[in-house]
């Protein structure tokens, strides 16, 4: 089991609250994510629920029982930080053994414990090896496998992934994600990469400024974005924000369209513009239009093989279904 709760939980550094009071349920089994800019708290509020910060006020459940004054290592999870913290001068496979050694697990339970999570993170054959001998994704599997084997009730990722490079990243992404899979056990995963986010998760908790702005599945919060700040943080490239008149034509303060919503047509289309930056990239192409009478420069998503460049000019369509529409306090109308 490994449901977790917040109950009016928060956190300050002396005078100044970074954490405001909130409720948040991360049900047994999920993969929940916590995504926002830096600075907004979600490496906090993980680590609150770890036990690696005491809470100012508030209650951390953990299946029902109040962890809040609780140690860290009795809580029964497993944190992986964006730092391997690996000791390089142990092989991989006493790595991965020294929680069991600490929590005095005999040999014979070590050594089951030890090959079963190497099998699962294809680890196996670097098992002799030192950190100083594998690659940053073996490194960080390591990392995981030393987590695997506590059988915890939930593990806690702190951007695990940050210090890798893009095509590693993506790697690990999938193997994450296919380990929560097999195991099914609850995880909350820190990122600021929304598409890590979007990909990753069964629920995702978009913070700002220690304010839970939204919480819901990947495809809720894409389509159905609460204000203006989730709508341009969720989803890449972002969603195009217009105001003035053409706002006003749909009774709003400001229309969002996504870059993808935006149909290129040989003519005839709602806008015209130029074509400034057009970056191609096989099988897309955004173009950065200006000039379509808004005040904003336009995203716009279209097929790899669309032939336009800079300087041209485009006539674009909007999906005018696929528009949303916010109010003067930047939330959504519904």
């Amino acid at each position: 089991m490994g449901r977790i709760q917040l109950e009016k939980v928060s956190k300050s550094f002396g005078d100044v609250e970074v954490i405001p009071p909130l409720d948040l349920t991360i049900e047994d089994g999920e993969f929940a994510v916590f995504v926002g800019p830096s600075g907004c708290g979600k490496s906090t509020l993980l680590r609150l629920i770890a036990g690696l910060e005491d809470t100012t006020s508030g209650k951390v459940l953990i299946d029902d029982a109040d962890v809040t004054q609780v140690s860290p290592s009795k809580r029964g999870l497993s944190m992986v930080f964006q730092t391997y913290a690996l000791y390089p001068h142990m092989t991989v496979r006493k790595n991965i053994a020294f929680p069991m050694r600490m929590a005095g697990l005999s040999e014979d339970e070590q050594e089951k414990r030890i090959m079963a999570a190497a099998e699962s993170l294809n680890l196996t054959d670097y098992l002799d090896r030192k950190p100083g001998q594998l690659s940053g994704g073996q490194r960080q599997r390591v990392a995981i496998g030393r987590a695997i084997v506590r059988d915890p009730k939930a593990f806690l990722f702190d951007e695990p992934l940050s210090n890798l490079d893009a095509a590693l990243r993506v790697g690990m992404r999938i193997e994450i994600t296919e380990m929560h899979a097999r195991m099914k056990t609850t995880m909350i995963y820190v990122t600021h990469d929304q598409v890590e986010a979007m990909t990753m998760a069964d629920k995702i908790v978009v913070l700002q400024a220690g304010v839970i702005e939204q919480v819901g599945s990947p495809l809720e919060l894409y389509s159905a974005p609460k204000n203006l700040f989730v709508a341009g943080f969720i989803g890449s490239p972002k969603m195009n924000f217009i105001e003035g008149d053409e706002a006003s034509k749909h009774n709003a303060k400001t229309v969002g369209i996504r870059p993808e919503h935006i149909d290129v047509v040989e003519s005839g289309g709602a806008w015209t513009g130029t074509v400034g930056v057009a970056e191609h990239l096989g099988s897309d192409t955004f173009f950065h239009v200006h000039d379509t009478g808004l005040a904003e420069t336009l995203t716009v998503r279209a097929l790899g093989n669309v032939a336009l460049n800079h300087g041209d000019t485009i006539s674009l369509s909007p999906r005018v279904n696929e528009m949303h529409r916010f109010d003067d306090q930047g939330l959504r109308i519904a």
